[in-house]
């Protein structure tokens, strides 16, 4: 299949970046962009934009990426499905779980790809990890821990963010939706989560409308001798010593993952230092690179996504317990999983 038409659905930073890899990777595709606000000139990388969906439509894009705030991305990308669109969908798929089915059906009736952008499984240090951890370098997995956190004004010195999507609500913002990559690479690493017990809280001054600490801990489904792996996970907008860790307790040693600096280390049980085995410090543009090389092979050979639509209906689905959990105060399982929506092979 030759891509020739593209759609680019938002132009804040992160649209901003798919744009210039889209040229990049298609420098001879037609590529528009859609975004809400009328259009006075075209945008650098693009050969032109529309303000309403029904032009973009008209286009007949062949791919779409969906960069606008989590609140506005299922409607779009339901629209854009039932034109024929392959989709990939900036993280999270939605801000919330309800609708999601239906998109997952839509694009499964038409074989349409459907890529949710998790980047961080394109990271060669977090694949050096998990591939570990399966070849047991530290014998059985006995518990996680995980960790993210940036002071939210650092993301973007150069915006106010307060206007940002991460501190609004409306625009599906918060420490748990939009750190939520964590939750896909746990899921992706040590399987599916059957409850949580959240507490999602504003422990701060800044000037938001959404939590912007979250501390959940989640149950594992148990391995077939019943023995339940469970792991914490904290996220926040206010450290000012940034973080990215996961750190995995084995019976036979620990192993621990930096997603900052991308290096991977071992601990030997018996040992007191921590040994370097895996380093890569990725370029910021990489995983984005490699998750669009992806999704362009995928379309063109009508095969199934590392991170699926059922991917991310999944995260949502942790998202939406961990919500009720910290409503509660108690333990919430997590819903059941849906039938497989992907592509047939």
């Amino acid at each position: 299949m030759l891509i020739n038409r593209i759609l680019v659905v938002g132009l804040g930073s992160i649209g901003q970046r798919h744009l210039r890899l889209a040229r990049e990777l298609l420098p001879h595709a037609d590529i528009r962009v859609l975004r809400h606000q009328e259009c006075d000139s075209t945008p650098e990388h693009a050969d032109g934009c529309f303000s309403r969906l029904d032009q973009a439509l008209d286009f007949a894009p062949q791919v779409a990426v969906i960069a606008s705030p989590a609140t506005f991305h299922l409607d779009m990308a339901r629209s854009l499905a039932q034109a024929g669109v392959h989709l990939l969908v900036e993280k999270p798929l939605a801000a919330s779980q309800d609708g999601i089915p239906l998109l997952l059906e839509s694009c499964r009736a038409q074989g349409l790809v459907l890529l949710t952008g998790y980047n961080l499984r394109f990271l060669p240090s977090l694949q050096r990890f998990r591939s570990q951890l399966k070849e047991r370098r530290i014998g059985r997995v006995l518990s996680v821990r995980c960790e993210i956190g940036q002071y939210l004004p650092s993301w973007r010195p150069d915006a106010d963010y307060r206007r940002g999507v991460s501190a609004r609500r409306e625009l599906g913002g918060g420490a748990l939706l939009e750190l939520s990559h964590e939750l896909d690479y746990l899921r992706w690493i040590f399987g599916e989560v059957d409850w949580v017990k959240a507490t999602l809280s504003r422990q701060s001054g800044l000037e938001i409308d959404v939590e912007d600490t979250a501390h959940l801990i989640l149950g594992f489904v148990p391995e077939e001798d019943d023995r339940r792996l469970i792991g914490t996970l904290n996220m926040d907008f206010i450290r000012h010593d940034a973080v990215r860790l996961c750190v995995a307790i084995g019976e036979d040693g620990s192993l621990r993952w930096n997603g900052l600096t991308g290096v991977v280390e071992h601990l030997e049980a018996g040992s007191k230092e921590w040994c370097e085995i895996f380093r890569h410090q990725h370029q910021r543009d990489e995983s984005y690179r490699a998750e669009w090389q992806h999704f362009l092979a995928c379309v063109r050979e009508q095969s199934a996504p590392l991170i699926s639509g059922d991917d991310g209906f999944r995260v949502m689905q942790v998202i939406e317990a961990a919500r009720q959990a910290s409503e509660s105060g108690g333990q919430v399982q997590v819903a059941k999983q849906p039938a497989n929506t992907e592509i047939d092979a």
